[in-house]
């Protein structure tokens, strides 16, 4: 006899509460070095990580005065990406920009 319909308190096999999280997010920060050039950030703002060129002079702006800005937020996956994706632009381009990643 199969147990398929028997009542919930009785299939002490199956685990009913399925825990349901959001992913984990990072913010992903670009950090002031003396060398990279303010178009070079831009540039890496505008393509990497498609923010305007409004949105990119401000995080820009943020990483010159205060050494660091905020690129944006994302699942774990897609901050690691999106810090590869910079170190291997900037180190072919020969900037020493350091991109980092933390959880929010």
């Amino acid at each position: 006899m199969s147990d398929k319909f028997a009542s919930p308190d009785r299939r002490e096999d199956i685990l009913l509460e399925d825990e349901v999280r959001e992913p984990r997010r990072f913010r992903v920060l670009l950090h002031n070095d003396d060398y990279t050039t303010m178009e070079f950030v831009i540039a890496i703002l505008t393509e990497v990580f498609r923010k305007t060129t409004r949105e990119a002079t401000a995080i820009m702006l943020s990483v010159h005065e205060q050494g660091v800005g905020e690129c944006g937020v994302y699942t774990a996956e897609v901050a690691e990406t999106k810090v590869a994706i910079v170190h291997a632009r900037a180190r072919k381009q020969g900037f020493p920009l350091r991109c980092s990643m933390e959880e929010v």
